[in-house]
């Protein structure tokens, strides 16, 4: 048995969406919808859960006030202490047997800690590419999308760095090693499984991605205008505790191991020829403008950061005249020093003051 958990707060239409997509989908894997109320602003949501709940569709969990997305997760995960759980954003949508193959692709190696499937935004699991704004990429619609996936990435799998929490399946065992999510640190959400990850690879696990399983995300229904600001104090919260986080990403990101999961995914749609075709040719433009702008950004980044780099230099080279010419001053001061103290021990100096003190 695994618990499926879907925090929901707002987005009645998206919430709608993802919980008809996991009770319909039909899995051999057996599987409870662990659903958490936040203290949702939206009267219909609650309202449409308790009648979900009422049918036993959903175990139905309920904040009194918002405790924030880390927080509901944990409450939770400690519902039943001997479940894996998947974590799924409610502004998600899932298709056929994608539990199944989810849970398969953890199952195979007893050292996987967390499993992430492809999506059309999932950051370093995208697809098409990261960047990626045209929700479920070309003509096929969710289900045909996702059955290419399982198709021709059958079985298969690699590690990644991090997960990514739109949808992010865990071990429990994992969770029994490592504790759950840190609240403390991102109570409100962004950032909590990329801490986890780091956590979990810290300590000998595996993070991975499914690649035969594509898992549709909106995006950002619930934090709505919170989302930018949160984003950046999780970011640089997770810096100060992990340093290398933003060099490992971007290494992994250069070096896009996953290229040859996606490449596999195109050339099985180029096959279907027409509007699909057309669709994924689009989609290859788009992506190589988004190269080319980066690319732009990147050189211009580079320019700036010459030009500051010489800036430095010149300053380095003006202190370190400065600091000559103040170690020549100083010599200066204190040769001159030296020289009056002779003066003034002179016996010519000392005979004239004896002189003068005898007059007075």
């Amino acid at each position: 048995m695994i618990d499926v958990v879907v925090p929901v707060y707002r987005g009645e239409a998206a919430t709608r969406r993802c919980l008809d997509s996991v009770l319909a989908a039909v899995q051999r894997t057996p599987f409870e919808l662990v659903v958490v109320d936040d203290a949702s602003p939206e009267p219909a949501i609650s309202a449409w859960l308790d009648t979900l709940a009422a049918g036993q569709r959903v175990t139905l969990m309920r904040n009194a006030t918002n405790e924030g997305f880390v927080r509901s997760v944990n409450r939770a995960i400690a519902l039943h202490r001997d479940r894996d759980v998947v974590l799924l954003n409610s502004d998600t949508e899932v298709a056929n047997d994608w539990l199944d193959r989810f849970a398969a692709c953890v199952g195979r190696d007893p050292v996987i800690a967390t499993a992430t499937p492809f999506s059309n935004q999932a950051t370093i699991c995208s697809y098409p590419f990261n960047g990626w704004k045209g929700g479920v990429p070309g003509t096929l619609g969710l289900a045909a999308l996702d059955r290419l996936f399982a198709t021709v990435n059958a079985g298969q799998s690699a590690p990644i760095p991090t997960g990514v929490g739109f949808c992010f399946y865990v071990r429990r065992k994992a969770l029994q090693e490592l504790g759950s999510f840190d609240a403390v640190r991102f109570g409100r959400g962004y950032a909590e499984e990329n801490y986890f990850c780091l956590r979990a690879a810290a300590r000998g696990w595996c993070n991975v991605v499914a690649a035969d399983v594509f898992v549709y995300h909106e995006g950002a229904v619930s934090f709505s205008s919170e989302r930018e600001t949160r984003l950046k104090e999780a970011g640089e919260l997770l810096r100060e505790l992990h340093p290398d986080y933003d060099r490992a990403i971007a290494e992994f990101v250069a070096a896009d191991p996953l290229q040859s999961f996606r490449a596999a995914v195109d050339d099985a749609r180029d096959t279907l020829g027409g509007r699909e075709r057309a669709a994924l040719r689009a989609e290859t433009a788009a992506g190589r403008a988004m190269l080319t702008v980066h690319a732009a950004r990147e050189a211009e980044l580079v320019a700036a950061l010459g030009h500051a780099q010489r800036l430095v230099a010149e300053r380095d080279a003006e202190i370190a005249k400065l600091t000559a010419a103040f170690r020549h001053a100083e010599r200066l001061a204190l040769e001159r020093e030296a020289e009056l103290e002779r003066v003034r021990n002179s016996p010519l100096l000392r005979g004239l003051d004896w002189i003068a003190r005898l007059r007075r």
